[in-house]
């Protein structure tokens, strides 16, 4: 897939029952494995795979009027982050830092083709695993271990 190509990508996704639903087009600019706490207890799994993209490159594409459909919060270590739930199925769908301007996504709620498999995953998948040392399973995937985010911590791995 030519450079054009890969930019005009869109990636769609929603929560568990629909109501919620969003796109995301282009390359993301971050997509990892993250093994942070807040993730592993606000997910209830031990990382989750999850895709950033730049605020610009971020839609919601359900109902209008869109605050309707989602609940909008923060936690207390993070209050420059806002996290979208669903109101109806309560799963979390997206959130935005109001810091560095984009959103992330997490891989699992992203379209899938008639397979089950994620579209475009080549496009997509995790390059590295992130706060690795507060894993709770170990991976050997071959992908690089960083004690932070992606080649802006240390490599443990």
């Amino acid at each position: 897939m030519s450079l054009t190509a890969e930019s005009e990508v869109e990636f769609k996704g929603s929560c568990y029952c629909g109501a919620v639903t969003y796109v995301a087009k282009g390359k993301p600019i971050l997509s990892a494995y993250c093994h942070c706490t807040l993730c592993q207890r606000l997910a209830a799994s031990p990382c989750v795979a999850t895709i950033h993209f730049p605020a610009a490159a971020f839609n919601w594409t359900h109902a209008e009027p869109r605050e309707a459909a989602f609940d909008v919060y923060s936690v207390a270590n993070k209050p420059w982050k806002n996290r979208f739930r669903c109101k109806g199925c309560g799963a979390c769908v997206a959130s935005y830092s109001t810091t560095k301007f984009k959103y992330s996504v997490w891989a699992g709620q992203l379209e899938r083709d008639e397979e089950g498999k994620i579209r475009n995953w080549d496009l997509i998948k995790p390059t590295a695993h992130m706060f690795y040392a507060t894993r709770i399973l170990d991976f050997n995937d071959g992908l690089p271990k960083w004690e932070g985010y992606e080649g802006q911590s240390k490599r443990i791995g």
